[in-house]
């Protein structure tokens, strides 16, 4: 796991410490988007499933992306999850 992949699993877990609430994802996805690769975001996204944080209930994990993200999230999502993860550096 690169250090920015881990960096984010840090501040996810710090910020959802009884893990993510399916009405987040697509704001999540939005704003880790901004900072990750696709492959940086397939490696966060298993290890939080692989700790039950992230509860995708479908096995193609490419599939629940595209559901994810089919649909942007409002700005009030992405402003609520924003101050939840910690600040506007995010934004970028």
């Amino acid at each position: 796991m690169s250090l920015n992949v881990a960096m984010f699993v840090a501040l996810i877990r710090a910020s959802y410490p009884l893990g993510i609430p399916t009405t987040d994802y697509r704001a999540l996805l939005a704003l880790v988007r901004r900072r990750l690769s696709d492959d940086e975001i397939a490696a966060l996204a298993t290890d939080l499933m692989a700790r039950g944080e992230l509860k995708l209930d479908i096995d193609d994990f490419g599939a629940a992306i595209t559901r994810i993200s089919d649909k942007p999230p409002t700005a009030a999502d992405l402003e609520r999850v924003q101050r939840r993860l910690g600040g506007d550096w995010l934004a970028g």
